[in-house]
């Protein structure tokens, strides 16, 4: 399981970004105050580091520092949404740089797009009874292969990769489809609808009003 480090200094943020990303199938340390965050980093092997410029003691600058001495790839995530300091973050050699507020939705995308640079994702989702296998694209049900179609397959991925959270059309319609969600489409609900009964998921994938689609469970997902 690839571990990440979070170091941000307001518990209920980090809370639900742990909380989320463990959903992900991500292990999670959390990390108060940049000291705290280098001491973890002295000690433990991590994949990731999501990282607050404004923290007590060592700030995220500092901190950005050290992480690069030890090639740990590194997400900025901060209120400081200037250009001048994105850019900073990103000549110090930050991977991503992520202004709060932000969806969940899109700090997990970034999550895996550096890991996926660094060649550090996991090929395999399990959950429920179903088996992704992302480098061959297919999908196991039972020991018996689901034939899916390309964007079945990647709005699964989505779904999977996003548990419990709620995807508005527009964000699942422009991820998997990548174009622009004109709101007269009835495409993402077609294929929604397709996915569920190819995969006996009625339940599993549950519509929010108003909203889109949200894979539900408390089944543990592995990555």
């Amino acid at each position: 399981m690839l571990k990440i480090l979070i170091a941000e200094d307001e518990e209920p943020i980090a809370n639900l970004i742990k909380m989320n990303l463990r959903r992900a199938g991500y292990q999670c340390t959390w990390a108060p105050d940049g000291e705290k965050a280098a001491d973890y980093m002295d000690n433990e092997k991590f994949d990731l580091l999501l990282l607050d410029v404004m923290l007590p003691g060592i700030n995220g600058y500092e901190l950005m520092e050290y992480a690069r001495d030890l090639g740990l790839p590194v997400i900025f995530l901060t209120a400081l949404g200037t250009t001048e300091n994105k850019v900073k973050g990103l000549r110090m050699g930050a991977d991503d740089y992520l202004t709060k507020p932000f969806e969940i939705v899109e700090l997990l995308a970034r999550v895996e797009a550096v890991l996926r640079r660094y060649h550090k994702t996991e090929t395999v989702l399990n959950i429920f009874d179903v088996v992704i296998d992302t480098a061959s694209r297919s999908v196991m049900q039972n020991g018996e292969q689901v034939p899916l179609t390309m964007k079945e397959f990647d709005l699964l991925l989505l779904l999977a990769r996003n548990r419990n959270i709620a995807l508005y059309r527009e964000t699942i319609y422009e991820t998997v489809w990548g174009g622009e969600y004109m709101g007269q489409s009835r495409t993402v609900d077609l294929h929604i609808q397709r996915l569920k009964k190819k995969l006996n998921w009625d339940s599993e994938i549950a519509a929010v009003y108003k909203v889109g689609y949200r894979l539900e469970g408390e089944d543990k997902m592995a990555r």
